[in-house]
């Protein structure tokens, strides 16, 4: 299990009193909304980790425009916050949004066991009566093991190895269909996709705020081979997460994230991308 309806954690609680709420809030139009929107009020000892300044390193030329934080500064933020490698994190958003996702993935890379996001985020946790408050938590700092996990990543080589055939993996692209075809592109300086990958919008798994049902996920996916390595992606590997979430959710056991994404993957001018008309020419 990876995603926990709110109504599930005091369950968990009980059994672990160890535990933090980690809030995630973020807006991709204005990066100080989440952070404002914390300030203000949060759940009750919940520590706030930023998009851009906790869970991405800095733009460089590669990397894509959410690249991987540096882990040393990620250990030292969830040192600081008071989680250990025995801490049960529960991990909340706005509800309906990718930013707990990134956080959970990043979480599970470094190696964390008990880490969930929050199904409907923070207003589903204040509609069914968890506390709230605005004062700013502090911790006493702890130790925190970084154990890798290499088999949740993905990286521009091995994504070439894929579209070259030289791999045998299935390459999901995340975004809207309109940016996946090349129609728009409103963020990166090439339209279309990455040669090969197949369309699965994220959002297409959440309505009103929410992921679906189970069920509703893997008829989103029934067309995937379970045994099957899966690499997601998106524009800058943040509203990939999402997809990676609910695959693994429903039981794929291969899945990775290609954290660049499509920001990255054309950082390399020798990649080829693919549009609405090579992919009718693949159907003539």
């Amino acid at each position: 299990m990876y995603i926990i309806e709110p109504e599930g954690i005091n369950d968990l609680l009980i059994r672990k009193n160890r535990y933090r709420f980690v809030d995630c809030r973020f807006s991709l139009t204005d990066e100080n909304w989440g952070e404002i929107e914390y300030q203000k009020k949060h759940i009750a000892g919940a520590v706030y980790f930023h998009l851009e300044k906790d869970l991405s390193g800095p733009v460089q030329v590669h990397g894509g425009r959410h690249p991987l934080p540096n882990l040393s500064k990620f250990k030292l933020r969830l040192e600081e916050s008071g989680i250990d490698n025995d801490t049960v994190v529960f991990a909340y958003d706005q509800g309906g949004a990718p930013f707990a996702a990134r956080f959970w993935w990043l979480m599970k890379y470094v190696g964390h066991k008990n880490v969930y996001v929050v199904n409907g985020g923070y207003p589903r946790l204040v509609e069914v009566g968890f506390q709230t408050e605005e004062q700013i938590p502090r911790y006493q700092k702890c130790t925190y093991e970084i154990q890798l996990q290499p088999q949740l990543f993905a990286d521009v080589t091995e994504v070439k190895e894929v579209v070259a055939g030289k791999k045998d993996a299935i390459l999901i692209d995340s975004r809207e269909y309109k940016r996946y075809i090349g129609e728009i592109e409103p963020i990166d300086k090439k339209a279309g996709h990455i040669p090969g990958a197949i369309h699965k919008d994220w959002q297409s798994g959440i309505a009103s705020g929410r992921f679906k049902d189970k069920r509703s996920q893997k008829d989103r996916f029934h067309d995937l081979p379970l045994e099957k390595e899966i690499i997601v992606y998106c524009g800058s590997g943040v509203t990939a997460a999402p997809n990676m979430l609910l695959l693994k959710d429903i039981g794929f056991p291969n899945v990775k994230l290609y954290i660049g994404s499509f920001s990255d993957w054309i950082s390399y001018p020798e990649n080829n991308v693919a549009t609405k008309d090579s992919l009718n020419d693949n159907l003539r």
